[in-house]
């Protein structure tokens, strides 16, 4: 069976359903929900689009309270299914965007839109591979059933809900990653920790009126801004020369006699800190410079630091790594400054073998060397799939044949749905040696490597729809 060749009958559909899902804004947005649409407006119409699509290529649908839906191919009517678990919210599109990042564009071979390649172009890549193994009626053992995320960028509360009312696959995977497999995934800690204004505390030169970077804690902040009363002609030269110095792009104002310093650093997923630039390391490194109160001067410094590029968690004590995940990371996502009370929040990615007690006791230590306690904590634990599981070995078949290249078993910090399913991993949809544009503004995906990864997942479908 030549795959990829039923793929190409389907291109000009695929690329259709994919660009229509891509338009929509999916951003999670709490202010607009509804019983109907509990992620808000946005994300209630990409599932009921999705479940739409689904619904006219013949396949049963299920909308379960607009946390989630599945569209599901039962040709033998199995008591088991095979998952295939995927997400239809995106993360803000901040940055500056050549085109609009939801008004797809194809430039250069590459469809250009936020979601592309995380996840809306892997998930119709992955629902066209069910289409094309519906469409030729090949024999399957098992029920098929593509699952529709709407929560996976801020908590996954949508694929909780569906663990509360179904039965979870027999196995499956979750294309939202890179390939070839990654059967094992970090755990994560996320803090949020507080800093309260102190009641005795010296005055400085300058008065920090607030210091804002980032807006989710899975991604690195790419724009930062600190309102300061002072020297505006001083502070600006400093701030001027600094930026200069360090090849930053930045801007600056007076307001009502208020000096705003804004510095723009990179994007990059959370998972892996270090491809990004952290706008509000760049910013609060600055801001050691000039003289500020007690309190304001603590909060930069334990930026600058416990967490100045210290994405291993040297700063906090907390570093450690081990064989099956590599080390642990910390992204600071998310910085709230105001003389009252103030925010930094982390996301903490943990190998497989991390313990777990002894690193919240170490990073609560350290922060309190600083003036920060942890105002608030979740944790969720680490994923691993044996590299002898049937289903590994069927999916390393699948690639090898599709790809003739080495089904390689990768590890990530990423936290993907296929931690919900004991015989889970994720497959694709990024291929080595290709650029991972996830999180970071001009997000795209080859349209050569989106047939390719169709091909591979209608392959995968069959060959675990009869495991």
């Amino acid at each position: 069976m030549n795959f990829y060749n039923e793929v190409l009958k389907r291109k000009d559909d695929l690329l259709n359903d994919l660009q229509t899902i891509l338009r929509i804004d999916s951003v999670k947005d709490l202010q607009t929900k509804t019983d109907n649409r509990p992620m808000g407006n946005k994300i209630g119409e990409a599932l009921e689009t999705m479940l739409s699509i689904s619904e006219k290529a013949g396949l049963e649908t299920t909308n379960i309270e607009g946390m989630v839906g599945y569209a599901e191919y039962s040709p033998s009517k199995a008591d088991e299914y095979i998952g295939v678990l995927c997400h239809l919210d995106v993360v803000p599109a901040t940055g500056d965007w050549t085109t609009p990042p939801f008004e797809p564009a194809i430039r250069d071979g590459k469809l250009f839109a936020r979601g592309a390649i995380d996840d809306k172009g892997p998930t119709l890549a992955a629902f066209y591979g069910l289409k094309v193994v519906k469409e030729l009626g090949l024999p399957l053992k098992h029920n098929i059933r593509i699952i529709f995320g709407t929560d996976e960028e801020s908590g996954m509360s949508c694929m909780k809900k569906y663990t509360e009312v179904e039965k979870m696959p027999l196995a499956g995977f979750a294309p939202d990653a890179v390939f070839p497999i990654i059967h094992a995934e970090k755990g994560q800690i996320n803090v949020k920790l507080e800093q309260k204004d102190g009641q005795s505390e010296t005055q400085g030169d300058c008065n920090l009126l607030s210091f804002i970077a980032g807006e989710k804690g899975n991604m690195v902040p790419d724009q930062a801004e600190a309102v300061i009363e002072g020297d505006h002609d001083s502070i600006v030269s400093k701030f001027i020369q600094y930026c200069k110095e360090k090849g930053l792009e930045y801007t600056y104002s007076n307001e009502d006699r208020k000096t705003i310093l804004l510095l723009n650093g990179v994007s990059a997923h959370g998972m892996e800190p270090e491809k990004g630039l952290n706008a509000g390391f760049e910013l609060a490194f600055f801001l050691q410079e000039l003289s500020f109160s007690e309190h304001a001067n603590q909060y930069i410094q334990f930026i600058t630091k416990a967490l100045y590029n210290q994405h291993k968690g040297e700063g906090l004590g907390i570093v450690f790594t081990d064989e099956i995940t590599g080390p642990l990371t910390v992204n600071a996502g998310i910085f709230k400054f105001n003389p009252e009370l103030s925010e930094v929040h982390l996301n903490i990615r943990c190998p497989v073998l991390t313990n777990y007690n002894e690193t919240i006791e170490t990073l609560t230590n350290t922060v309190e060397t600083y003036g920060f306690t942890v105002a608030s904590l979740a944790s969720k634990e680490p994923h691993h799939v044996p590299k002898d599981s049937p289903m590994i070995r069927a999916l390393q078949e699948v690639y090898f044949l599709e790809t003739h290249e080495e089904p390689t078993l990768l590890s990530t910090g990423g936290a993907t749905y296929a931690r919900f399913m004991e015989n889970g991993v994720a497959f694709g949809a990024l291929f080595p040696g290709k650029v991972m544009t996830a999180h970071q503004k001009d997000e795209y995906i080859e349209i050569e490597d989106l047939l390719k990864a169709t091909a591979i997942y209608a392959h995968a479908i069959y060959k675990l729809g009869n495991i």
